[in-house]
C-alpha cells in the first residue's frame, strides 16, 4: 500500500478552493463557501481506513471445506482520476490451522478499499493479508467493480464492470474455490 502521511485539512481545503477558482468558479461565493470542506471530508472518508485486525480462531475441529463470503459491497477511489469505483468482493479460503471470524473477511475488504488505489492492488492486498493472517491452504478474492472514470467520463462506457482475481496458497488452483468465487 502506498505510504500516506496524515491529512492536512486546511491545506487540502485551500487546494480545493484554488482548483474551483482555476476551473472558473467563484470559490469565494456563498454557493461554494462550504464546498472545500465538504470535498476534503468526503475524500478523507474514502481514503482513511480504520486499523485492521483479522480475528482468527484455532481450527480445533479440523474444518477443511470452503469458507466463502460473497457480495461484500465496497467503494474506493481510483488513484488515477480520484473518482469512485464501487463494487462487490467475493472472498473465500480453504482453512488450515486457523479459521477467520466471518466479519474479518468484510473488514479486510473495507480496510483496503479505503484508499486511493487500483482495483488490481485492492484485490491482491486483500488476498495477501488474509493469506498471511490465516495461513490458509488457499485464499481467493474476486472483485467486480464499476469505475466512474470509465462510465461517466472519457469513453463513457455505462454499465461496464471490471473483474479482478487474486488466488494465494498451496492450493490456489483448487477448482472448487475458483467456482465458488465466480
Amino acid at each position: 500500500m502506498t505510504t500516506k502521511r496524515p491529512a492536512d485539512q486546511a491545506a487540502a481545503e485551500r487546494a480545493v478552493r484554488e482548483l474551483l477558482s482555476a476551473l472558473g468558479y467563484d470559490a469565494d461565493s456563498e454557493r461554494f463557501a462550504l464546498t472545500p470542506a465538504r470535498v476534503v471530508t468526503a475524500l478523507r472518508e474514502f481514503t482513511e481506513p480504520a486499523p485492521l485486525a483479522v480475528s482468527t480462531f484455532p481450527n480445533t475441529d479440523g474444518y477443511d471445506d470452503l469458507v466463502v463470503m460473497r457480495d461484500i459491497a465496497f467503494v474506493s477511489v481510483c488513484e488515477h482520476h480520484l473518482l469512485p469505483f464501487r463494487g462487490v468482493a467475493h472472498v473465500g479460503y480453504l482453512p488450515g490451522e486457523k479459521i477467520a471470524g466471518l466479519s474479518a473477511l468484510a473488514h479486510a475488504v473495507e480496510h483496503y478499499a479505503r484508499a486511493a488505489t487500483l482495483q488490481e492492488d485492492l484485490t491482491a492486498r486483500i488476498a495477501d493479508r488474509l493469506q498471511a493472517d490465516l495461513g490458509a491452504r488457499a485464499v481467493g478474492v474476486v472483485t467486480v467493480a464499476e469505475h466512474q472514470c470509465v462510465t461517466i467520463r472519457g469513453v463513457r462506457a455505462a454499465g461496464t464492470s471490471t473483474l479482478m482475481q487474486a488466488f494465494r496458497g498451496a492450493e490456489r488452483d483448487d477448482a472448487a474455490l475458483r467456482r465458488a468465487l465466480s
